[in-house]
This record gives C-alpha cells, structure tokens and sequence, in this order.
C-alpha cells in the first residue's frame, strides 16, 4: 500500500528539515505533499529551493541529503489555517492511506507502521493516534493543556457516541476513499472535532493507536491556544448537531 503524507507548514523553519527527514526515513512506499500556508520565515523559500532540486536536496543543518522524488509542494498566497491547508492536500492525494504529519517535532514519524497496521489488515477504515494511551515515550509539559485536549475529546464522545481518548491528536489516518467523502468547511483547528464528527456519521471501523509525543512550548512555535478551544467546542455542536454534508 501507498502512503501519503499531507503537511501543513506555517513558520515552521526551524524545523521543516529535520521532520522531511524523518518522514524520508520511514521505510514504506509514500508521496510527501507539503502545503506552506503562508509562511513569512523563510519557510517558503526553502521548500522553493526543494522543488527546485534535482531529485536530491542536502539539508543545510545536517548536511544529510533526501531525495525529493516523492516531494510535491502546494503554496497558500496567505495564511488560512491548518484545515485549509490539509482540505488543500487531501484534494492532491494518490495513495492508499492518508496520515496528516504536523511540521513541527511533536509527533515522530517512525509511528506510521503502527498507525497503519489497523487499516493494512482490515479492521479499520480510520485510525487516530492517541497521546493518552500505549507505553511510547511522552514529553512532560501543560497540564491544563492536557486537561484541556481530554475534556474536547469527553464533549465531542458525548456527541459522536465514539470512545476516543484524544479528539484533537494529529495523527489521523484515513483509507483515501473516506477522506476523499469528506467536505471540510473549517479553516483552522476546528478541522479536528469537524472530521471526528464527520466519521462518526459515516459508521465505519475507528480504531486507536497509542503514539509518541513531544510537546513544545509556545516559544518554540506551538501555536494553538484557549481560542481555539472555545471553537472546539462550537464545532463539535456545529458538526454534530447538523445533517452530514
């Protein structure tokens, strides 16, 4: 099976080369599409000086060379969020299983072969994978941010009847035939509750896997924020509440 990895980028300069990298070594046929969503850190400029390589790119940090064969790169003339970005890449996909990759180091990348294991021997259609289950290592960091993601995931099961335990992880992974029936409407972070409302309606096989998880700091580049969590909560109404479209 065939692999593609969407990635969002925003301002992720510091540490677009080494998740490339990482995501280049996970030993599976794959397609990486990279959508830059607007970036103004020189985010931009290096993914243009990627595409215009010559089937291999040597990073300037590591001096380490990918190859860039399986690389297609999407630009957003402005910032819109990491829901239109991923709606942007789920619509270029050629794969079998679509897994969503942040482009900051939170999540690693050598969890794929597990991720995917449910849906390569047919239990599932959908997998997430879960910072609050499993024995893989986890950074130490927030708590109220951890309190926060666990109460998202507790009001969005009351709705959708799943018994998830981490809505909002970014390791979502789809059969390329369900994310393709999917219509993503929000821009932002709502996409988490609204694609979790959306797969619940649908009645296919969910399955949860157990992931790593490094969180950063707001200083480092994390970007969400209480915001957010307050439109969490109105997608999981919104997306849970009105017909399926």
């Amino acid at each position: 099976m065939k692999l593609s990895i969407v990635i969002p980028a925003f301002n992720e300069i510091k540490t677009i080369e080494d998740i490339l990298f990482k995501v280049q070594e996970v030993p599976i046929e794959k397609e990486i599409i990279i959508i830059d969503d607007g970036s103004n850190d020189g985010t931009k400029e290096f993914l243009a000086r990627l595409e215009k390589s010559n089937d291999k790119f040597k990073l300037e940090k590591t001096n380490k060379t990918i190859s860039t064969k399986n690389i297609r790169v999407f630009y957003q003339s402005v910032n819109q969020g990491k829901g239109a970005a991923l709606n942007k890449g789920f619509n270029e996909v050629t794969g079998d299983i679509v897994i969503v990759q942040d482009a900051d180091l939170e999540y690693d990348p050598r969890d794929y072969l597990n991720l995917i294991k449910p849906i390569e021997e047919g239990y599932a259609d959908v997998v997430y994978g879960s910072r609050f289950i499993g024995g893989a290592p986890h950074g130490i960091l927030f708590f109220w941010h951890s309190i926060g993601n666990k109460f998202l995931t507790f009001f969005s099961n009351i709705f959708t009847n799943l018994n998830l335990t981490d809505m909002e992880t970014c390791y979502k992974v789809f059969k390329k035939e369900i994310i393709k029936k999917i219509t993503i409407k929000e821009n932002r972070f709502g996409i988490e509750p609204e694609i979790t409302a959306k797969i619940a309606k649908m009645r296919i096989r969910i399955c949860e896997v157990g992931i790593s998880y490094y969180g950063r700091t707001y200083d480092e580049g994390k970007k969400i924020n209480w915001k957010d969590g307050a439109r969490a909560i109105y997608c999981i109404l919104k997306y849970n509440l009105l017909p399926l479209k």
